[in-house]
């Protein structure tokens, strides 16, 4: 076997997870290069929060093994632990502390000396741009100030690997991208972060290379770019009409008279025009207008990671917080080994 210096990131084999009769992940292996941003994504049950439990290990692996800077995380529990930080997808920061007061306790439940918590502090008050709030309790924060209060209490012990639950739920659009601007300045620093995340645009401006999941199995992998070719090589045509039959109706035609391939979802047709083909919306429209149907709206784009989950899974990504059973405070106790 290599050495522990030679096996950076995480390196997932074969994993296996069953509770009873159900298995929920179904020999996934993934190899996670230190340094990027990973994405996992899925839908409801796909199986990727019970994958980052066992990464995290909050669950033990059925069968196979999780490998995190080349420790088994069977053998080697708490030492993996260690290089890892967990950001959840509820906002865990005592309201009646101030920021600093928050950061102190988190730092000290680490076991961080005095000279080293200090510092921390400092700098995550930084990173996180509330040095002016240092002294405010954290309950009058704003949404967006909270979260990044909560990103860097995460990171309070400087993990080498952090895993991002769902970062931005929650926050509207300007907090959002601003998150993802601290997300990227961490990448920046070599820290390794996986991140799951129920805003597929999220995940295409963020991740190097993203797993989609579905049913306990890897559907695919790759880059953005990697993703979308994999599924359409041209434009999506979506066409939204009044009626689920007549949905139905410009299905057929568009099978009937321009040879394409159709789904229809309640009244929304897809489609793809293929990269080459001679088709032009125009007749497709005018072909849809002689039938009498009444169209909606028409929409012709490139293809986007909500067409690649979609043809992968046969679904939107709909994950929820209620999806979890276990709250985030929980999740962080036992990461702790407390």
């Amino acid at each position: 076997m290599s050495s522990m210096s030679e096996q950076r990131g995480i390196s997932i084999q074969s994993i296996v997870k069953r509770f009873g009769d159900f298995t929920a992940v179904d020999g996934i292996s993934l190899e996670i290069k230190e340094g990027e941003i990973f994405g996992i994504l899925g839908p409801n049950g796909a199986g990727k929060t019970t994958t980052i439990n066992m990464i995290l290990s909050l669950l033990k692996p059925t069968s196979g093994r999780i490998l995190i800077n080349g420790l088994d995380t069977a053998k080697h529990e708490m030492e993996a632990k260690k290089m890892l930080g967990l950001m959840t997808q509820e906002t865990v920061v005592e309201g009646d502390l101030t920021a600093r007061e928050n950061l102190m306790v988190f730092g000290r439940l680490y076991h961080l000396t005095a000279e080293q918590l200090e510092k921390r502090i400092k700098e995550s008050l930084i990173e996180a741009g509330l040095t002016d709030f240092a002294d405010k309790k954290a309950g009058t924060f704003s949404g967006g100030m909270q979260r990044r209060l909560e990103l860097v209490k995460a990171m309070i012990q400087e993990p080498k690997i952090m895993i991002l639950d769902e970062p931005t739920t929650g926050l509207d659009v300007q907090n959002r991208v601003s998150m993802w601007g601290h997300i990227k300045d961490i990448n920046k620093e070599g820290i390794t972060i996986i991140l799951t995340t129920q805003y597929l645009e999220e995940a295409d401006a963020l991740c190097d290379r993203i797993a989609v999941i579905d049913h306990g199995k890897i559907k695919a992998i790759g880059t953005p770019s990697e993703l979308k070719k994999m599924v359409v090589t041209g434009r999506v045509l979506e066409i939204v009409v009044e009626d689920i039959k007549e949905a139905n109706e410009i299905v057929a035609l568009l099978k009937s008279q321009f040879g394409m391939a159709a789904s229809a979802k309640a009244e929304k047709i897809t489609t793809v025009v293929e990269q080459g083909k001679n088709i032009v919306l125009t007749k497709i429209l005018g072909a849809i207008d002689r039938k009498g149907i009444k169209i909606s709206s028409v929409n012709l784009h490139l293809p986007t990671l909500d067409d690649v989950f979609i043809k992968l899974t046969g679904e939107g990504l709909r994950d929820t917080a209620s999806g979890n059973s276990m709250s985030g405070r929980d999740k962080m106790m036992m990461r702790m080994g407390r």
